[in-house]
């Protein structure tokens, strides 16, 4: 006699299997995801490229870091007086606020710029998508009433999506060198303000990639803030004991002031790539 059949209902497909998909076997699935998810979204966006914003999560916008300031002060001779140390710091603080202001004014007038060329979809200012440096060049390109790019990172620490990125270009990674891909992938210049580890791993590795001509296509680089850049990172020195060649010298721009940052990126996105205004 034939046994009756009990229907127990199919087995998950593999593309919808989630322990599958979370576990080791498909990391290499992963790392294609945030390839091609990206991808579809840039272009469905019509981004062709980007100017690149690193820089500190850490820098605050000028009334943030007044605020901490007075807050400090105030406790000054009170029974929980702060230490001298917090007082410096946050005097610090208040000094490197500028550059999130002028990373602000920069992203406004490059995505201002942008949007006076032929091609309107060209240079769209990108950055890690978190706060700081980052935050200010999303919210520069925001108030110039244009789209704009956060490349985010899960991390433990710091890094939220800010508020000014466009909703539909707002992606989060798990894998550090594919958001490292975008960055260079669609990267046409990049602008690196003052910043810690992070900041000098990005600047350093698109430097290295410049120099051994693993990147053929021309990307401007701007180091913003000569005093800060000139104290943490010694190309002198490195120069002087022959570490680098004097023609990896000019692999780099500096300047002080958005007005400055701005006629040299405008000038060599120009010259490199034919841009029509």
């Amino acid at each position: 006699m034939e046994k009756s059949r009990t229907n127990h209902g199919r087995p998950p497909k593999a593309y919808k299997n989630s322990s599958f998909l979370g576990g080791r076997d498909a990391r290499p699935l992963r790392i294609l995801a945030e390839f091609l998810e990206p991808l579809s979204r840039f272009q469905h966006q019509g981004v062709k490229d980007t100017i690149v914003f690193f820089g500190s999560a850490r820098i605050a916008p000028l009334a943030e870091a007044e605020a901490r300031l007075g807050s400090l002060r105030a406790r000054v001779g009170q029974p929980d007086p702060p230490a001298p140390a917090e007082l410096e710091r946050a005097e610090v603080a208040i000094r490197m606020s500028r550059y999130y202001e002028d990373a602000v004014e920069l992203a406004r007038m490059l995505t201002v710029w942008s949007a006076s060329l032929k091609d309107n979809h060209r240079f769209v200012v990108c950055s890690g998508g978190g706060p700081g440096i980052m935050e200010a060049a999303n919210k520069g390109a925001h108030l110039a009433g244009g789209k704009s790019i956060g490349l985010n990172i899960s991390i433990p620490f710091e890094q939220f999506s800010n508020p000014y990125i466009s909703p539909e270009l707002n992606f989060d990674f798990h894998y550090f060198f594919m958001r490292k891909f975008w960055f260079a992938f669609l990267g046409k210049a990049l602008v690196a303000f003052p910043g810690g580890f992070g900041t000098m791993d990005e600047l350093m590795e698109m430097l290295t990639l410049l120099q051994t001509r693993k990147i053929k296509k021309k990307i401007t680089v701007l180091l913003y803030g000569t005093d800060y850049w000139r104290e943490i990172l010694n190309f002198p020195a490195l120069l002087r004991y022959g570490m680098i060649s004097p023609e990896d010298t000019a692999l780099f721009h500096e300047a002080d002031t958005p007005a400055k940052a701005f006629e040299i990126l405008r000038e060599e996105l120009m010259k490199n790539y034919h841009v029509e205004e």
